[in-house]
């Protein structure tokens, strides 16, 4: 069968491969499309395997919030540059996928993958695809489920997500509380959510602080005393002075408006991953001297 050129183009369009590699297999399959998009489809996942070696710390977080408001997803799937990141491709499949997080709530990244998209393709081959047409690695991270009577999502820019379930108040609180979850990182809501095993640790490490001032018990108990309320402070959320007034805190905030926040998740790209710092001199030099 001859190859025609609108042939090459419709497998380029559907593949996103170069050309060349589009004419080589459908001259290999004799101009089968659909055997075609199979091979592609094989090669391109062997590219992929080749690419899950690299650091992929960058990419995008998404939050999908329900039509009625009560509960959102927020997703986080990583590649390796910013550039990538503002990829149609990849901005169209990481929207996809939190779609489909919140629709079907997987128990795991491993049961999302199996997933299938709007395209019939399940998540991990449309990934797949994507890590051999753009060339670099990508990962579906990981996601989470909020759920309340309200849930408010705020996105600062496509690095930093926050969603937030509260009942009482209004959607501009709402905002305005997740604005400052984004900012100022709390670790949990209040001093009763302060994991035991965290608290002891800090408290441990104050003590064995205020000791080396060589101060009486009774002093150095009031100091560890005094920390530890300013630690707490620091890590809850209700603690923690409100970025837009700072002369009140979230809590005196939150009463103010008969409301409270049951719930927050906050994912920043990237966050934990070791990114590898490269030295492109060494690198040159080590490959002149062999």
């Amino acid at each position: 069968m001859a190859i025609t050129a609108s042939l090459v183009k419709e497998l380029r369009e559907r593949t996103g491969a170069g050309m060349m590699d589009c004419k080589k297999v459908l001259t290999e399959t004799n101009g089968d499309m659909e055997a075609a998009i199979d091979v592609m489809r094989k090669s391109g996942a062997a590219k992929a395997d080749k690419k899950a070696g690299r650091v992929a710390a960058d990419g995008k977080v998404v939050i999908t919030v329900s039509e009625d408001g009560s509960e959102a997803s927020i997703l986080e799937v990583n590649c390796e540059t910013d550039f990538v990141a503002k990829d149609e491709s990849f901005i169209s499949f990481v929207d996809a996928t939190g779609a489909r997080v919140l629709a079907d709530k997987p128990a795991d990244v491993e049961a999302l993958s199996a997933m299938p998209l709007d395209s019939g393709e399940t998540v991990e081959e449309v990934r797949a695809n994507l890590v051999a047409k753009i060339g670099e690695n990508m990962k579906v991270r990981r996601f989470e489920i909020v759920s309340g009577d309200a849930v408010y999502a705020y996105n600062h820019g496509v690095r930093i997500a926050v969603a937030v379930a509260m009942t009482g108040g209004d959607e501009a609180l709402g905002k305005d509380i997740a604005m400052h979850i984004a900012a100022s990182r709390p670790e949990c809501i209040s001093e009763a959510d302060v994991p035991a095993d965290l608290l002891a640790k800090e408290k441990e490490i104050l003590i064995a602080q205020a000791e080396g001032s060589g101060k009486p018990a009774e002093i150095i108990e009031k100091m560890v005393e005094g920390r530890i309320r300013k630690y707490l402070a620091e890590i809850t959320l209700v603690g923690q002075p409100f970025v837009k007034d700072p002369d009140q805190t979230i809590a005196q905030l939150l009463k103010a408006a008969g409301a409270e926040v049951t719930a927050f998740v906050r994912y920043e790209v990237g966050e934990g991953i070791e990114k590898k710092v490269e030295d492109f001199a060494a690198e040159v030099m080590a490959q002149i001297q062999g």
